[in-house]
């Protein structure tokens, strides 16, 4: 009774965002499943033609290309940028007067720009006098952006300089609650690094580390701006991704049927692998929500 006479309460301090949420989520998600299933020839004029346009798309080679490199590019961040994460949280001190300067440095690439970041990293990779092309010379490496590897290994690079300070400062936070009592207890027993690492800091990041890898794999996965700013999809298509291949059909090809088709596959995709995310890294919840 007392949880739900809580809910009533905090009901109209949630109706806002509820309300947010339903213009603009809901309403254009709706607008994008309708010209799924109709086709238009201009003039507002639309035609029921039911699921030819997710026929079509789910029988295109381009669309699954696209999908697999959205995926592969999702992994390999994944892969990088969570450990990469908690190793710096573990490394950064618990108090003193560098923690402010660190959580700073973290923090500005996050609040830059999509598309600054693209253009930023492009000045940098230019073949003549780009910043991250001279020191690789300065070292013998030759940055060919035109090979597929180097434009690869710098996408990633620009992504892990854009986004891996947030799983810093979420594991960071997360390790911040930890008492020092359990730390004095485990060197008490003469635990080491790794148990300590496994059998206290581990567990307690379980929930950040859920929505570190929804964040980012939502947010990889959708890349778009920094990714075209860089390589317009090149060399040939090895960088077209999914999200570049909605935006040709629907902006530049003005297939609206074929793309809003396109956009609920990838809106299923996206809810389904974060779904799937989520219960394999919290099983249960509600049950773990109190420790």
């Amino acid at each position: 009774m007392q949880n739900s006479g809580g809910l009533r309460s905090a009901f109209p301090f949630l109706l806002p965002a509820l309300v947010s949420l339903f213009l603009v989520g809901l309403v254009p998600l709706a607008v994008v499943f309708f010209y799924s299933l109709h086709d238009t020839f201009g003039g507002n004029m639309f035609f029921w033609v039911g699921g030819q346009w997710f026929y079509r798309v789910i029988s295109s080679q381009e669309f699954y290309a696209a999908l697999l490199r959205s995926f592969s590019f999702s992994v390999l961040i994944l892969s990088i940028q969570i450990p990469l994460g908690i190793y710096i949280a573990l490394k950064m001190p618990r108090s003193g007067t560098l923690v402010a300067a660190a959580l700073i440095l973290l923090t500005i690439p996050m609040l830059t720009p999509k598309i600054v970041v693209g253009y930023l990293w492009k000045v940098m990779v230019q073949p003549e006098n780009g910043l991250i092309t001279q020191a690789f010379a300065e070292v013998g490496v030759i940055l060919d952006m035109n090979n597929v590897f180097w434009t690869w290994t710098i996408l990633i690079l620009m992504d892990l300089w854009h986004w891996t300070g947030l799983v810093v400062l979420l594991c960071y936070a997360r390790l911040r609650t930890i008492p020092d009592a359990q730390y004095q207890a485990a060197s008490i027993d003469g635990a080491s690094r790794w148990s300590v690492f496994r059998n206290i800091e581990l567990p307690k990041m379980r929930l950040v580390l859920a929505i570190a890898f929804l964040l980012r794999f939502m947010d990889s996965f959708t890349m778009y701006t920094e990714a075209y700013v860089v390589t317009r999809g090149g060399p040939g298509v090895s960088t077209v991704f999914l999200s570049h291949e909605l935006v040709q059909t629907g902006l530049i090809q003005f297939d609206l049927g074929e793309a809003g088709a396109m956009a609920v596959i990838y809106f299923v995709i996206v809810v389904l692998i974060s779904a799937l995310f989520y219960r394999i890294i919290l099983p249960s919840p509600l049950k773990n929500a109190g420790k």
